[in-house]
């Protein structure tokens, strides 16, 4: 598996149009997974992490692939710079049986054939216990530690998504199935952002 952290620098149109709306984004990072237009576009997730006291933000991206970030780099004007890291995602949990995590996901549940965002804590937090036992894993700690709703257009098409990031402590029960979660990601809405998993040895 690779790792990308991508930081952007606010001052380049082109990062402030992609940072505006979440399916632009995607769109630009997709250019380091295709070699041609039209070729199918490797599997990858993403996850926007604002910047803290006066740093960029960054974009962390997770794929396959190690990605072409020369064509992102150029597709945003020469405001990003990009650092990249290999990791071997079976070693990791084989040696770890407890890490710490962050997520940000869309939380939802169906109802009447549609998707409806949860708002309140209490229910976010449910929905992230009925994920994490399907993906091999209890929560020992959990907070939410943000809240809101993205506004995003695919062409004309406006979209929103209720979003909440998860931050805690997470004890591995299904390694294999841990696994499988990482590689593809958490909830919906993984083309706007959400569902990267993100694990680090506690």
């Amino acid at each position: 598996m690779y790792l990308a952290r991508l930081s952007l620098d606010l001052s380049v149109s082109a990062v402030r149009r992609d940072l505006g709306n979440s399916y632009d984004m995607h769109r630009t990072l997709s250019r380091a997974f295709v070699a041609e237009e039209g070729d199918k576009i490797d599997r990858f997730l993403w996850r926007l992490d604002p910047g803290l006291s006066g740093r960029r933000p960054v974009v962390l991206i997770q794929s396959e692939s190690s990605g072409c970030w020369g064509a992102v780099e150029e597709a945003l004007a020469g405001g990003a710079s990009v650092e990249t890291r290999q990791f071997d995602l079976e070693v990791m949990c084989a040696n770890h049986k407890t890490f710490r995590f962050r997520l940000l996901a869309n939380p939802t549940v169906a109802r009447l054939g549609k998707r409806w965002g949860l708002v309140t804590e209490d229910a976010q937090l449910a929905w992230l216990g009925r994920q994490a036992e399907r993906a091999g894993f209890v929560i020992k700690a959990g907070l939410v530690t943000g809240s809101d709703v993205q506004h995003s257009r695919k062409e004309k098409i406006r979209i929103s998504l209720r979003r909440a990031c998860f931050d805690g402590i997470l004890q591995v029960t299904d390694r294999s199935a841990l696994q499988q979660a990482v590689r593809a990601g958490v909830g919906p809405g993984k083309a706007f952002g959400c569902g990267l998993l993100s694990l680090a040895p506690y």
